[in-house]
């Protein structure tokens, strides 16, 4: 078009700001992904997540043998359609073998990877089993009382919850991380019987100081919490900051070696080891003669080996100061 043929066309465009643009167009884009991807319910449970339970539901799988994870995947697609590698990536993190939550919800059987490993991945779906576990009780007790409101699929042929009627404190006691637009969550987890303790206070007195009840947070990995209290406070309050842990261990003076049974939450073993073998070769973990993985079916291990020579003090506080040994939760 000629530059005479496009001022012709003027009348013909609408000259918006772009911050109205944003407003009306992508605000609300966003707002919609940070729910269902970043956020959590008020059930604990974000949408892949509610589907996948759902669908056990409906398949039966509260009670009798498991199910194989290929058919419990292929059902949750007619409520979730972004793909079978997803819907069991999430079915994986849900369940007590991988061991991702405090209080698992799916009963597993067969190789679901562990948190605490980078390297040891789940089995392909059509080897895995799983239904719910009992505690699923308290996620659907009411459902067909018409305790919520259900929706249609984004075909049209099934209804779906909106939310689970859960009476269980999920979104207290199982970790969640979500990404979304402009934003990322990444929820702590907290003990059971501490959440349990604390709500009872509250009913009692809404005045009363949680931090009694609930000092720390709680991880499926363990370890160690370390901490002040007001910097703790300042987390609850606001919601942002950083939990120091440190892994736990074991020194064993007749063997030279440090015995590792938990580690932070937010790392692996294999990152671990990658630090130590990385420090070990530049110099700065001398006194170290090999670091290996002895983890096993009774539960992790991981076993350092150091020189006679050695000042096992100032080891860990090397170790602590420059290995995932010791790592943050933000």
């Amino acid at each position: 078009m000629s530059e005479k043929e496009i001022k012709n066309t003027d009348h013909l465009v609408d000259k918006i700001p772009i911050t109205e643009t944003l407003r009306e167009n992508y605000m609300p884009y966003a707002m919609s992904v940070i729910v269902s991807r970043a956020i959590p319910e008020i059930d604990g449970f974000k949408p892949s997540h509610r589907k996948i339970l759902y669908t056990m539901y409906r398949m039966g799988l509260m009670k009798g043998p498991r199910s194989k994870c290929a058919d419990i995947v292929g059902q949750t697609m007619s409520l979730n359609p972004h793909g079978d590698q997803a819907i069991y990536e999430t079915l994986v993190r849900m369940t007590r073998g991988n061991g991702s939550l405090i209080n698992p919800w799916i009963d597993s059987k067969g190789n679901f990877g562990r948190v605490y490993s980078r390297d040891m991945q789940f089995a392909a779906y059509r080897y895995t089993e799983a239904r719910l576990d009992k505690s699923c009780e308290t996620l659907f007790y009411g459902l067909n009382k018409n305790a919520v409101e259900f929706v249609d699929n984004y075909s049209g042929t099934l209804q779906e919850p909106v939310l689970l009627p859960a009476t269980f404190p999920t979104i207290l006691v199982n970790s969640n991380q979500g990404i979304a637009v402009g934003m990322a969550s990444n929820i702590c987890s907290f003990n059971l019987k501490e959440v349990c303790d604390a709500t009872i206070a509250y009913i009692d007195d809404t005045d009363v100081d949680l931090f009694k009840y609930m000092p720390a947070p709680d991880f499926s990995t363990g370890a160690e919490i370390i901490y002040e209290e007001d910097i703790m406070r300042q987390i609850y309050e606001t919601g942002r900051g950083s939990i120091k842990m440190r892994s736990v261990y074991q020194i064993n003076k007749k063997q030279r070696t440090i015995e590792i049974s938990e580690i932070p939450y937010s790392t692996t073993v294999e990152a671990i080891m990658d630090d130590i073998i990385d420090n070990t070769k530049n110099g700065k973990l001398k006194e170290i003669v090999n670091v290996r993985d002895d983890t096993d079916l009774n539960g992790l291990k991981l076993t350092i080996d150091y020189k006679a020579s050695a000042d096992i003090k100032l080891l860990m506080q090397k170790l602590f100061k420059i290995t995932a040994i010791q790592s943050n939760f933000a």
